[in-house]
């Protein structure tokens, strides 16, 4: 594994790690992101002793070099599906980050001998029982939640819970510090807690590298690439993402049946689109999440109608609630040529299956935020990935240069 730059610059993490750590590292990746918070710790694992140097042999620095900084936790559960949280291990005094998947459901538990899968509700519930299970003994309590839990309940129409917001003030009063998420449906949620750390982060750069690295004669430029929103919830994504690779944007825009609910939500009428012409472009569309897939499924055929030549799908989280057959089908009919989401949410064997799927890796940029946050280093160059984006794109422009001598 190679080091992970902080503003583009190789010896960056070389110098982070001369900063002394807030207070000796520990992980928890619970039940839901084992895998994930596996990578995540191998990271942090090779960064530091890649930066290894002589003064790490003094006491101050014991519990620095570890091979492993994952804590041994687990929620066993009764036959009555009631739960406990256990440490098997220490974490007093450590700087704790709690990794949680509040989407894997893949996860089943036993209730009066009838198999139940788990929900978003029985992983927040699971996570408040290990923050219990740490008593309070831990220097700093930090959650590393991808999905934020119920971030789609973030706003009162009429008389319905809030949800996102209770839950945000439910774990800081349970004496969580800092809370990192990632493409928060709508960030300013936070205002919720105003005191206290929260961050959203996005990918941007890990969907451009991953679609790169997967379509690798992809020209970026306006005359062969457009970025479009989905939706005028997407706007600020596509906004950044197309001004900073040099592209134009385009966007849609849902007309719904407000006197209509159904499965909890008005049903769309129509996708209007508002940009300039496609024919012969290549579009990306970027949206937070893929939920059934319809709207998604709908935008992409609109694109391919009006000429677009590949149709590639960017989701930070890829949830394929009505399975993947629909997306089968409009692949196989032309209307999708990739689909690009990342692994912050649990993925099904089945995705790996499709060859049209590419996974972003997100591991190496978790474990960036972990060790910048235990040095108490900045991490505003992390919130914003414009540089990175910026070489990137260099690399691959002289890469196709070379190619076309």
């Amino acid at each position: 594994m190679n080091n992970i730059t902080i503003n583009s610059n190789s010896n960056d993490i070389k110098e982070m790690e001369k900063l002394f750590p807030r207070a000796p590292l520990k992980i928890i990746a619970m039940e839901g992101c084992k895998e994930l918070g596996q990578k995540v710790n191998d990271y942090i694992v090779n960064f530091r002793q890649s930066s290894y140097r002589e003064e790490l042999k003094s006491p101050m620095y014991a519990t620095y070099l570890q091979d492993n900084y994952l804590v041994d936790a687990h929620c066993p559960r009764f036959g009555s599906g009631e739960a406990k949280g256990v440490l098997n291990e220490s974490v007093r005094g450590k700087d704790l980050f709690i990794m949680t998947d509040v989407c894997n459901y893949s996860l089943t538990y036993s209730v009066n001998g009838y198999v139940n899968h788990m929900s978003p509700d029985d992983h927040y519930q699971d996570l408040k029982r290990l923050i219990s299970a740490a008593n309070g003994k831990e220097h700093r309590l930090n959650i590393i939640m991808p999905f934020l839990y119920e971030s789609r309940q973030h706003k009162r129409t009429k008389r319905e819970s809030l949800d996102c917001a209770l839950a945000l003030q439910e774990l800081i009063d349970m004496g969580v510090d800092n809370i990192f998420t990632f493409d928060a449906h709508d960030p300013r949620v936070q205002n919720a807690i105003p005191l206290y750390g929260f961050d959203s982060f996005n990918p941007p750069y890990q969907f451009m590298k991953a679609l790169l690295r997967a379509e690798p004669n992809l020209s970026v430029d306006p005359d062969h690439l457009m970025i479009i929103s989905p939706d005028e919830g997407a706007m600020s994504r596509a906004v950044y993402f197309s001004n900073v690779i040099g592209v134009d944007m385009g966007m849609f825009y849902k007309r719904r049946d407000y006197s209509t609910v159904i499965n909890g939500k008005n049903p769309i009428v129509a996708h209007e689109f508002l940009g300039s012409d496609i024919k012969g472009k290549s579009v990306i569309i970027i949206d937070d999440m893929i939920s059934s897939g319809e709207s998604m499924l709908d935008v992409a055929k609109q694109m391919k109608d009006r000429g677009a030549k590949q149709v590639f799908v960017c989701t930070t989280f890829g949830l394929f609630t009505d399975g993947f057959e629909k997306f089968d089908e409009f692949h196989e009919k032309g209307y999708i040529d990739r689909v690009i989401t990342t692994n912050l949410t649990y993925l099904p064997p089945a995705f790996y299956e499709r060859e049209y799927f590419t996974v972003a890796d997100m591991s190496k940029f978790i474990a960036l935020i972990i060790d910048s946050m235990n040095h108490d280093v900045s991490i505003s160059s992390v919130l914003s990935p414009t540089d990175r984006l910026h070489a990137l794109l260099e690399r691959h422009r002289k890469d196709l240069a070379e190619k076309n001598l």
